[in-house]
């Protein structure tokens, strides 16, 4: 049991080394360490399109480390690579939206809903469903920035290494967008 890693940073040199040794199956290793953060991530930025964003982010990764050399793959920060391919992936999606004309809800087919009932959820995401709208409606660099730092739990080093931007930006969009949070929400509770 010695031998395991403990430190996210150990963590990070034992996939990558598992990458170097076998794409497939080290990817798979990957996937399955940073799948929640990249989901958490493109829930709180790209809405509806979650799962599609973070499948598109985790191909692209794929793809990207198809061409990297040893070397390469060795020096990469697996979340802040990551997290940089989903919010590029995420901005492409947005130009690319903007020039496409938005399909009618009237056209898409009902899907059908497994698990917990209407009233469970209500029940148990109210308010949760509150702070996500919230954080939603923040301009996009205050909502990135705030997902990064207080629901992923980066540091702000790491934050502006992802929207390469500096970190004293990367403070202000921080502080601006809780600043905007906290008075949003005080206007939702008095109403």
């Amino acid at each position: 049991m010695d031998d395991l890693p403990e430190t996210d940073a150990e963590i990070d040199v034992a996939l990558l080394a598992a990458i170097v040794d076998d794409l497939d199956a080290g990817f798979a290793g990957l996937v399955r360490a940073y799948q929640r953060v990249v989901y958490s991530v493109a829930l709180r930025v790209g809405g509806p399109d979650a799962e599609d964003l973070a499948a598109e982010c985790f191909l692209r990764a794929y793809r990207a480390l198809i061409g990297y050399d040893r070397s390469r793959i060795l020096a990469l920060r697996p979340r802040s690579w990551l997290l940089t391919i989903l919010l590029n992936t995420w901005r492409n999606t947005l130009r690319g939206a903007a020039r496409r004309p938005a399909v009618s809800m009237a056209e898409l087919p009902d899907r059908a809903v497994v698990g917990p009932t209407v009233e469970d959820v209500v029940a148990n995401t109210e308010t949760r469903d509150e702070l996500g709208a919230l954080v939603g409606a923040l301009p996009d660099n205050q909502r990135v920035a705030v997902v990064l730092r207080h629901v992923v739990d980066l540091p702000v080093a790491e934050i502006a290494a992802v929207m390469r931007i500096p970190e004293g930006t990367v403070k202000s969009h921080i502080s601006r967008g809780l600043a905007r949070l906290r008075e949003q929400y005080a206007k939702e509770v008095a109403r």
